[in-house]
């Protein structure tokens, strides 16, 4: 009896032994834990596919997006449309390791009616010049923003000053802000004011400018909060922005308060302009072809919490001081495309915002929801699984890059087919620097379009009459082109 009852025993025991462990397993699974039961199945249902093994052949490598791009979309391609703006720009232009897209995509659109009226065969306008003033423009209304923000009572740990403290001097912009640049300090040829090392690489002097921006921010605030006067808050941003001048001055150069502008034409005639102010310089030898005020920014912002027809800004975003909002007029995607298609055939380029890194072969210069078979590699979609406002509202998708529409094919149905595009990333890739856009994917992935207000509707410059709706600084709509 004492042996089959010690048997019995063990047997009890075994049983709530494995009782135990068949429940703590249930239990793992129920939690979501991935145990080794659960990876064993992921791994067998892997290698019961073929397809799964033939494709990590290939993608361990190679670039999993290069492998991903569609060989029969890229045969039925062309680079040929049947409206094109002439002349295009040249040379073709190239930010380097910085985030100045959106004045590229600003200075290479106004170039080509300069380039027309004053003969050129080449000509670029100088982007390191509006780089050096939106460096010190916008370190300074960042003080004022940390300044602004502390008499609301905002604390440093907040949603909003966290959000402000964490790139206080970002290279990315919007329209609005480079026509604050140029109508405050003009322009001017490239050859006045050429290039530097941290206007090429601008992550190095990034670095400073922030540190010091960190700093000048624990002192404002501290000065605010012992209830210092406005006279003295406003003596100290002073101070420090000497010091944000100097480093600045050190790394890019000083502009020059006149310049002198001396070039050959197409016919090897010699001129001469100047001197002139920067802005002098914009004012009469540019302003006359191009306006920047006569320009309007659009934008297409689908989620069901910003309707169409509405005006929108946002939070703290800007860039000058005393210098005009940055304003959203959003309207549906298919107006904004037929306003850049009109644009085109009236001979006018068109500067664009959209997120430029989705549906794109990027050494053809290729930007085309067909451009990669996303299914056929990883037997799932990817980019485009959700919709457009979907994607603002999860941080798929926003608009992170600028650049400048040339042409347009229209068909015999006057359905818009394709863009030619002209970025700022040098000859390597596409056609020489030049991409083609489809229209399918401007709908998926373009957010704005500046054209001249003259062929916008006047229901549609009427919104920008209206009182902005304030959007939160951290929208998405406020992200910045790089």
């Amino acid at each position: 009896m004492v042996a089959v009852f010690s048997r019995s025993s063990r047997i009890f025991s075994f049983h709530r032994i494995w009782v135990k462990a068949y429940s703590s397993s249930a239990q793992q699974n129920r939690s979501g834990i991935l145990t080794p039961e659960v990876l064993n199945e992921f791994r067998t249902k892997f290698y019961a596919d073929s397809r799964n093994v033939l494709a990590q052949n290939v993608c361990t490598k190679n670039d999993p997006l290069e492998a991903c791009i569609s060989r029969k979309v890229l045969e039925t391609s062309y680079h040929a449309f049947n409206y094109k703006i002439d002349p295009e720009g040249k040379p073709m232009t190239n930010q380097k390791h910085t985030g100045r897209c959106w004045a590229f995509a600003t200075l290479n659109v106004i170039r080509i009616p300069i380039m027309k009226q004053y003969n050129l065969d080449e000509f670029e306008l100088s982007q390191a010049y509006l780089f050096f003033w939106d460096k010190i423009e916008r370190c300074n209304f960042f003080l004022h923003n940390i300044v602004k923000t502390a008499k609301q009572g905002e604390p440093v740990d907040g949603r909003l000053v966290s959000f402000l403290l964490n790139d206080p001097i970002p290279d990315g912009g919007q329209w609005d802000m480079i026509v604050n640049l140029i109508n405050r300090h003009g322009l001017v040829p490239k050859i006045c004011f050429p290039e530097t090392y941290s206007g090429e690489s601008s992550g190095r002097l990034n670095t400073i400018l922030k540190s010091k921006l960190r700093e000048y921010s624990k002192v404002l605030r501290d000065l605010v909060e012992r209830g210092a006067s406005d006279e003295e808050i406003k003596s100290e941003i002073k101070e420090q922005m000497i010091t944000i001048f100097r480093i600045v001055s050190i790394c890019l150069g000083v502009p020059s308060e006149k310049i002198v502008w001396e070039y050959y034409d197409k016919s090897k005639n010699y001129h001469r302009i100047g001197p002139v102010t920067p802005l002098e310089f914009y004012t009469n030898h540019v302003k006359p072809y191009f306006n920047v005020d006569d320009k309007v920014c659009l934008v297409t912002d689908p989620r069901p919490s910003n309707p169409y027809g509405k005006l929108y800004t946002l939070d703290c975003l800007g860039n000058v001081v005393g210098g005009r909002e940055t304003l959203y007029n959003n309207q549906p995607v298919d107006l904004l495309m037929k306003l850049c298609a009109e644009s085109i055939k009236q001979n006018e380029p068109v500067w664009f915002g959209a997120d430029v890194s989705k549906r794109w072969a990027q050494k053809q210069g290729l930007q085309d929801l067909k451009a990669q078979d996303f299914n056929l590699m990883f037997g799932t979609d990817i980019q485009i699984c959700i919709s457009k406002a979907d994607r603002l509202l999860y941080c798929e998708s926003m608009m992170t890059h600028a650049m400048v529409f040339t042409g347009v094919s229209i068909d015999d149905d006057e359905k818009i087919k394709k863009f030619r595009v002209e970025n700022s990333w040098g000859e390597e890739r596409g056609e020489k620097g030049y991409h083609i856009l489809t229209a399918e994917w401007f709908a998926e992935f373009v957010f704005e379009v500046v054209v001249d207000k003259k062929f916008v509707p006047p229901e549609v410059l009427a919104v920008f009459d209206m009182k902005p709706i304030v959007l939160p600084a951290w929208d998405p709509m406020g992200m910045l082109a790089q």
